[in-house]
């Protein structure tokens, strides 16, 4: 049975542990991908085309934006990053997940394409003062920095409704493990075992 992939935002507030999730999981599903951006800034040291990023000159990504080649985009700091389509239908035809680890805003952008295949996961976290311990606990962010992140993270947090399902990151193995729970269930959602119900019908 040839099933399509899945396409899996995870979204949340800065510190909520997106990114160690993301990599847990990654480390238990050989199913599960992680999508590569686009972006027209210079590699850094030890980062690979291909690998870390898609590295794009202003003329090339302009003509990606052009020819509705990226399922969603931004500029920041003069810079632009996006999302390449083509690798992810590629990856999903193919039966792998793909993990797309973005912001809000950008997850919104790509949940307003109404496609099929999208499953959306809105990381939180336990109480917006654990957030800012979280933060601090960094050790890498100024006063400003927090507030802004503290501001930006309610923002964020009033969008939710958005997603089709809302995880509590209070430790990483148990959001993890809801996740695997959410991406098992979806499997089985009726749209992606139509053409399996179709067979057993049939070549009854």
């Amino acid at each position: 049975m040839n099933k399509r992939g899945m396409l899996i935002i995870l979204s949340g507030p800065s510190g909520s542990g997106k990114g160690t999730i993301v990599q847990q999981l990654l480390s238990e599903r050989d199913d599960t991908v992680l999508s590569i951006s686009a972006t027209t800034r210079s590699p850094r040291t030890g980062e690979q085309d291909g690998v870390h990023y898609y590295f794009k000159t202003r003329e090339e990504f302009e003509k990606l934006i052009e020819s509705g080649e990226l399922l969603e985009y931004a500029e920041y700091n003069g810079n632009y990053y996006g999302t390449p389509a083509e690798p992810i239908e590629r990856y999903l035809a193919d039966g792998k997940n793909v993990i797309l680890e973005i912001e809000v805003q950008g997850a919104e952008k790509v949940m307003d394409r109404q496609q099929p295949d999208v499953v959306s996961i809105f990381i939180t976290i336990p109480s917006l003062t654990e957030l800012e311990r979280r933060l601090r606990q960094r050790g890498t962010e100024t006063e400003d920095s927090i507030e802004q992140r503290l501001k930006i993270a309610r923002h964020e947090l009033s969008r939710a409704f958005r997603y089709d399902y809302v995880v509590l990151n209070d430790e990483v193995p148990l959001a993890v493990e809801r996740i695997h729970t959410i991406i098992s269930a979806e499997s089985m959602r009726y749209s992606r075992m139509e053409n399996y119900i179709l067979e057993v019908i049939n070549n009854a």
